[in-house]
């Protein structure tokens, strides 16, 4: 039967397979992204390392005479690594508004994929798993077929051919123009992927050189030069008094930016403001910019714990093999309880050892018995109230420094939880009536359009927060509420700021005037100009709370 096929193949049907199969192959390495979702679609350009693998092939069958199996394994196997270079190249920045990052993004996507696996029965699992594997497999046997149907027609053909090297040559040429960065061949030649790949692999080698790792993190921060201070001078002005510090998941400067998304969040920030002026506080806020886009919380906590910019992932994971102090070491010294709030957690965390909290909370401390919420389960009201009810603030308990990154307003965006205003009720086994849970599980993920269910979660956590602001208070706080980083690029749109708002919420005047004259501004509406990165936030929330210079004097005397 293949004897037969061949002898009939004729060699007309020979130049058409081979010209799908090299339109195939470059048409794989050159698509282009289908913002702002995962999908791809097909782009005209010439891909650089198609004309390499061309090159390659006429010097293999030149050589050789034709393609050994082992190199068309070899070559397939290769072109495969470049196809799945190409796909992160051009969907990382429209999901996430940022270059791919293979230290950073190696290992937050499997977790993703892990936490998402949790919400479907088994069998859903491995049948992805399998589709997975079965569509890598056919994709590996696709490019295997194509590369050998063009070793086999193409390439001899192209040797003794004079026209197709001047077409060659021309390609190689256009190819060395790009990489030189002659801007007039950007119509016709796509981005190379090799020097992706390049970047990535220095990138993991000076992870582990000692001598790079020292170069990355400065000398001395702010939270070093506090705890050369007496605990009564660095955290003076605090008198005591609790300190939270909260950080809003994926809270970003596009709720004001965005004409759209700024009208259907202003009422609720408004709404917001009215109740914490009614617990009897003020507010004041400002932009500051994160150094992270679309995900990596990580980078911007750690940051602001450190008082450092970690906008460089490998800094974050260094600092975290070495024992620098952090706002949890300076409040410790201070005789501060310092408490980690992480209800997102439910696998091991064993980076958590080197926060060093006192008391470090995860999911399954909680005891959340309510409906799952989402991929994240715990709707965040719920773990604030918990908390409180855990860790009571009475006279008995020495003053709390707690770090509380919420997790709810998190890529999907859905469910949006319900708010239940009875605060008591959503401690119970049943925190929702029966039809607010059917109507907000009855959402599914729109992952082609999240930004109707990201600014419904936006006012839902600014719902339960001013509500949990007009909830009694045994003793006075101060609260930080920080925006971690923007959503991703699909809400956001491209080439949006980085920035994202801070909140200050305090009854104290004279400590509020004091970042005033910092920058913020009173109330919910900031200047528009960042104060700076993030993690200059830390400087000025420790020269706030620093004990001023006339009561320093006093204490001298």
């Amino acid at each position: 039967m293949k004897q037969s096929a061949v002898v009939a193949e004729t060699p007309g049907h020979k130049v058409v397979w081979a010209a799908i199969a090299l339109l195939f192959l470059n048409s794989m390495l050159s698509f282009r992204d289908w913002w702002p979702t995962p999908g791809i679609l097909p782009d005209h350009r010439l891909a650089p390392e198609f004309v390499w693998l061309w090159l390659a092939m006429l010097a293999l069958v030149a050589w050789r005479g034709a393609l050994s199996l082992r190199a068309l394994k070899l070559l397939t196997f290769t072109y495969l690594l470049l196809v799945l270079g190409r796909y992160g190249d051009v969907t990382v920045p429209s999901l996430f508004g940022r270059p791919i990052n293979l230290y950073w993004d190696g290992a937050q996507i499997p977790r993703f994929l892990w936490v998402s696996a949790q919400e479907w029965a088994w069998w859903k699992s491995l049948g992805l798993a399998l589709l997975i594997s079965l569509f890598f497999w056919g994709l590996f046997s696709i490019l295997q077929r194509a590369i050998a149907t063009i070793a086999r027609d193409a390439v001899p053909y192209a040797l003794r051919t004079r026209w197709v090297w001047a077409l060659t040559a021309l390609a190689v040429g256009l190819v060395i123009a790009n990489l030189a960065g002659v801007r007039a061949t950007w119509p016709l030649i796509s981005k190379p992927i090799i020097p992706t790949y390049w970047q990535q692999a220095k990138l993991l080698v000076a992870s582990f050189s000692q001598a790079h790792q020292a170069d990355l993190l400065p000398a001395e921060t702010v939270v070093d030069r506090a705890l050369k201070q007496l605990p009564s001078t660095a955290l003076g002005e605090l008198r005591g008094r609790d300190v939270y510090l909260i950080l809003l998941e994926s809270v970003g400067a596009v709720v004001y930016d965005d004409p759209a998304a700024d009208a259907a969040v202003r009422p609720r920030r408004t709404n917001f403001a009215e109740d914490v002026a009614a617990s009897g506080r003020q507010v004041v806020t400002a932009f500051f910019r994160s150094p992270t886009f679309g995900g990596g919380s990580d980078l911007a906590q750690l940051g602001l714990l450190a008082g450092m910019d970690l906008s460089n992932p490998m800094r974050h994971d260094v600092l975290l093999t070495t024992q620098r102090p952090t706002l949890i070491s300076l409040f410790k010294a201070g005789g501060y309880q310092t408490f980690g709030v992480y209800p997102a957690l439910d696998w091991a965390w064993p980076e958590s050892a080197f926060y060093g909290f006192d008391v470090f909370l995860e999911r399954r401390d909680f005891g959340y018995k309510g409906p799952a919420m989402g991929f994240w389960a715990v709707p965040d009201q719920f773990s604030a109230a918990r908390f409180e009810q855990l860790h009571p603030r009475d006279d008995k308990a020495p003053p709390r420094f707690v770090f509380f990154p919420t997790i709810t307003c998190h890529l999907p965006f859905n469910p949006v939880p319900p708010y239940q205003p009875e605060w008591l009720k959503v401690l119970s086994d049943k925190p929702f009536a029966d039809v607010d849970v059917e109507r907000a599980l009855a959402e599914k993920p729109d992952w082609l359009n999240m930004t109707p269910s990201y600014l419904r979660m936006v006012n839902y956590t600014y719902q339960w927060l001013g509500a949990y602001f007009r909830q009694p208070e045994p003793r006075e706080a101060i609260y930080i509420l920080v925006g971690d980083h923007q959503p991703a690029a699909n809400i956001t749109g491209e080439g949006a700021s980085w920035d994202v708002p801070v909140h200050i919420v305090s009854r104290d005047q004279k400590l509020l005037a004091r970042f005033v004259e910092q920058g913020f501004q009173t109330g919910m509406e900031p200047q528009r100009q960042a104060l700076g990165d993030l993690h200059f936030l830390t400087e000025m929330m420790l020269k706030t709370f620093a004990a001023p210079v006339t009561q320093l004097a006093e204490v001298a005397r």
